[in-house]
Parts: C-alpha cells; sequence; structure tokens
C-alpha cells in the first residue's frame, strides 16, 4: 500500500478525501475504523492511497495491544451543566469495542495516538484501579455521591474478561456502601450479578444497556466488538429479573439511519421488564465527525449524503455543536421530531414515571492499612 504524507501545523484541522478505493472491502474484521487517522496534535498526517495493486484489500489484522498503567488517582471530576452526575470512573482508555461513534475516540489524541484504529487497538489499563479507589474513598475529606461508570469508555469491554478491574471496582464500593451507576454495551456485566444484586438491596446501584440498533448486520459493522442487540436485551431481562434498576439508553439516535428503530428498541425493552429509558443523539466532536463519515461512505454509501444531511440540519449546520443543553438532543425540526416520537413511546409504554434515587447515607469509608478507625 502506498502512504501520502500531508503536512499541517498542530491542532489544525486535516481534511481527507472519503473516497478511498477499496475501503469497503479492505475493512478489518472486527474492527470499527477504517482508517487510523493522525490525531489533531500530530504534525505529520498519513493518509492511506491504492497503489493500483488493490493493496488496500489486503490490510493485515490488528491485534489488540493492552498497556498497564498505574492511576495515581481513579475518581474524575466534572461541572458539566447538562450531565447528571458529578465524578465517574474509566478503569481503561481505549475500547476494544470498536464503536465507530464512539465520542471518547478524540481522547487517544492526547496520547499521541489516532482516534480512529488506536483507538481499538492500542488500550491502557488502570490495573490498581481498586486500590486507588480506596485511597480515595478513604480521604477524610471525601463525600459520597453516585459514581458513573461506562460514561466514556466501556468497563465491560473484552479485555475486562482478563483484567477484571471492573470487578474490583465493584468489590471496593459494595464494602463501602458507595452508590454507582453503570453504563454498557456488553452482556459481560452479568459476570458480577451477585455483586449487582447484593448492592441493589442496599439501594446503591443502577445499571443503563445502551442499544443503538435491532439490526444485528448493522450493529457488526458500526460497534464491532459489543454484544449483540439481542444479547443486550437478554441481559436487561436478567438484571430486571434480579432486582437491579435497570434502564435503556436509545443512544447513540442517527438521523437516517437508525432512529426509524427507536419505537422497537423500548418496545423490546418494555417487554423485558424496563421502565426506564433515554436517548442521545449522535454526538460527532473533533475527529469523529471524518471517522464517521468514512464509515457511512464505506458501508452505507446509499445513506450516506442523507445521513450527513439531517446531522447537519440538527447541529446548526455543522457536523457537531457543543452547546450545552443541546448537544445532546440537538435542535431543528428533524432533532425536534426525535424528541417527540420517543416522549409519545416513553408515555405510551409507561416508561419514567419514577426516578431511581441511590442512597448515599449508608457510606462507610474504607479503613488502610495503619490507619485508625474512625469513632463516628
Amino acid at each position: 500500500m502506498a502512504m501520502s504524507i500531508a503536512l499541517r501545523k498542530p491542532g489544525e484541522s486535516e481534511s481527507f478525501p472519503l473516497e478511498i478505493g477499496g475501503l469497503a472491502s479492505g475493512r478489518r474484521n472486527g474492527r470499527g475504523a477504517a482508517t487510523n487517522r493522525s490525531g489533531r496534535y500530530e504534525p505529520i498526517a498519513y493518509e492511506p492511497v491504492d497503489d493500483g495493486w488493490e493493496s488496500l484489500t489486503e490490510l493485515e489484522a490488528l491485534t489488540t495491544e493492552v498497556q498497564e498503567v498505574p492511576a495515581r488517582r481513579i475518581i474524575t471530576r466534572n461541572s458539566s451543566p447538562d450531565i447528571g452526575f458529578d465524578r465517574s470512573i474509566n478503569p481503561y482508555r481505549g475500547c476494544e469495542h470498536g464503536c465507530i461513534y464512539c465520542f471518547a475516540r478524540p481522547t487517544h489524541a492526547f496520547l499521541g495516538l489516532s482516534p480512529g484504529l488506536d483507538f481499538e487497538t492500542k488500550l491502557f489499563a488502570k490495573t490498581n484501579a481498586g486500590a486507588a479507589l480506596e485511597r480515595e474513598l478513604a480521604d477524610p475529606s471525601y463525600r459520597p455521591r453516585t459514581i458513573a461508570i461506562g460514561t466514556n469508555t466501556d468497563p465491560y469491554q473484552p479485555i475486562e474478561r482478563r483484567y477484571r478491574i471492573m470487578r474490583r471496582i465493584l468489590e471496593v464500593l459494595s464494602a463501602a456502601n458507595h452508590p454507582v451507576g453503570i453504563v454498557t454495551k456488553s452482556a459481560l456485566v452479568l459476570r458480577d450479578l451477585d455483586l449487582l444484586r447484593s448492592m441493589a438491596e442496599r439501594g446503591l446501584v443502577k445499571v443503563a444497556l445502551s442499544v443503538t440498533t435491532l439490526d444485528r448486520k448493522l450493529a457488526r459493522a458500526m460497534e464491532p466488538r459489543a454484544s449483540t442487540p439481542d444479547k443486550r436485551l437478554e441481559t436487561v431481562a436478567r438484571l430486571v429479573e434480579a432486582g437491579v434498576p435497570t434502564s435503556v439508553m436509545v443512544a447513540p439516535v442517527i438521523p437516517g439511519l437508525t432512529d426509524m428503530e427507536m419505537e422497537r428498541i423500548l418496545e423490546r425493552s418494555a417487554a423485558a421488564g424496563v421502565r426506564n429509558a433515554g436517548y442521545v443523539l449522535l454526538r460527532l466532536p473533533l475527529e469523529i465527525g471524518d471517522l464517521f463519515t468514512e464509515w457511512l461512505t464505506a458501508n452505507c454509501p446509499d445513506r450516506a449524503k442523507r445521513v450527513l444531511s439531517l446531522m447537519r440540519s440538527s447541529r446548526g449546520g455543522k457536523l457537531y455543536d457543543a452547546k450545552w443543553g443541546e448537544r445532546m438532543v440537538g435542535e431543528g425540526p428533524y432533532a425536534w421530531m426525535i424528541g417527540r416520537r420517543f416522549e409519545i413511546a416513553a408515555e405510551r409504554l409507561g416508561f419514567n414515571k419514577e426516578s431511581v434515587e441511590l442512597r448515599t447515607d449508608l457510606f462507610t469509608p474504607p479503613v488502610l492499612p495503619g490507619q485508625q478507625l474512625r469513632l463516628l
């Protein structure tokens, strides 16, 4: 395969040609992104070009590389006005699920890596997350509020089977009676059903499963290593049966590609016993705009122009607008219609009649080795 090199200033937006010969046929099996576009901070951008020998159809398989990194602190704080939590934990950086639309992809640029294939294949595991969490919870100044996990990268992505970092985090939180909210696309969450059931009995946990589409073929191309849609709905039913407060997120909703499935997803969720649901309109910040456009052109060429047109009509003429209060739901007639459809379906199916409030009054700080027990 021939490679062309384009020079640009660090941080300058790079425009890549989308019509790359052999892109669809050369897509790496089990990966979401088609290319490894350089991150926004890199001074040199590499671009694949077919050299005439169909070399783009002979791309080598990519293996997942995991680097173990110690975390000095594990709880991340935020003050975003349109997010319902002020702290979160990300056990991993990068995500093997490979969802092409993942809004966490641009974070890999901070590491000098590509938000494209690097994000799916060069992962970082915070192997001391449990110990770091114990230290932070034991701090006398710490005040408990619900910790969100899975809001950036998925804590139950495939490498969790080996590293079990999320399992250890849940053990620490359970022992301290600390509340947690989990978002995932993986049936692997059922591995920890014993902990989740126990925490649910104490009002300490809620779980949300994200369901983007019910189309298995589309899901495999768009979210290649996440659990299948049917498996996610089976997982939802198992969690509900175990007494774990569970919701479904129709997220992201992709105008012109998946939005027509919203009512069916909600109906299937209701049949599984779910009583709370939400939705988020597709977000394409920074490098994701080019990556998603590239994927869409390769995998859904007959719908690409319409999807991109609807996205721009829902984002003030751009592919993305980060404006507070609107970035999750968009603006304009089409975005408004999606919101009203969700509300009507949710009302019809009896969703969101009651909210789940987790308890903080049971919190018992961990006692570290050599630390004196608290009297109160």
